[in-house]
């Protein structure tokens, strides 16, 4: 490997890296935004979601500019593709987290007495899940990713049993369908955090074993 494109891949890793660390924060942020119904949070969240934006446009542009320049090969172009689909997973998770913190900003105008209790579980396993699937990636820990696949079923489970709370309440109480619609929206929102999470562990098992998993993974 050329030194030249050492530099560029050790640059494109962290900044991908420092991508990560502010779609954590978001997800963090915006959750705690619904959950508690927090106006000011929520907006703090949307008002970033520019600059995840800006740093997914320009990270997709250098790794194109080094399949161009230098034409790696083997673990290399692997790399480089998965600092490709996962910057793009970290943008989708950035806009998954907007989602929330616009129910949220809804739900503070029109509150209701409570949350379903699994709701905030959930969040704090796909939130877990995105912090480990990041943490395979920075380690290169196949077994790590592995295990991220793995708990995707369980984030899948709890969403179910709170969409059928969800649905039961509001046949008991129709009156507050609209806010716990919105509840049910913050729910799907978190899974697809969950499901995106998975694609970034996926991804870690390609470059480290080059092994393409997605669809075979928890089978």
């Amino acid at each position: 490997m050329s030194v030249h494109l050492q530099r560029e891949l050790n640059r494109l890793k962290a900044d991908l890296l420092a991508n990560c660390a502010i779609v954590e924060e978001q997800v963090h942020l915006a959750v705690q935004s619904a959950l508690r119904r927090d106006e000011e949070t929520a907006h703090k969240v949307e008002l970033r979601d520019a600059e995840v934006d800006r740093r997914e446009v320009d990270i997709e542009e250098r790794c194109l500019a080094v399949l161009a320049l230098y034409q790696p090969v083997a673990g290399d172009l692997r790399m480089v593709v998965a600092v490709l689909k996962i910057n793009n997973d970290l943008e989708r998770i950035g806009d998954l987290a907007v989602n929330v913190a616009h129910k949220a900003l809804a739900l503070c105008k029109q509150p209701i007495d409570e949350a379903p209790a699994e709701l905030e579980m959930m969040a704090e396993r796909a939130q877990q899940m995105l912090r480990d699937a990041i943490d395979a990636m920075v380690n290169l820990d196949a077994a790590l990713a592995h295990d991220v696949c793995r708990r995707d079923d369980e984030v899948d489970r709890m969403k179910r049993t709170i969409r059928c709370a969800l649905e039961e309440r509001i046949l008991r109480q129709p009156e507050l369908t609209r806010p716990l619609m919105r509840l049910l929206a913050v729910s799907r929102n978190i899974e697809r955090i969950a499901d995106c999470a998975t694609n970034i562990a996926e991804d870690v098992i390609y470059v480290t074993q080059g092994r393409i998993v997605r669809h075979s993974e928890g089978d």
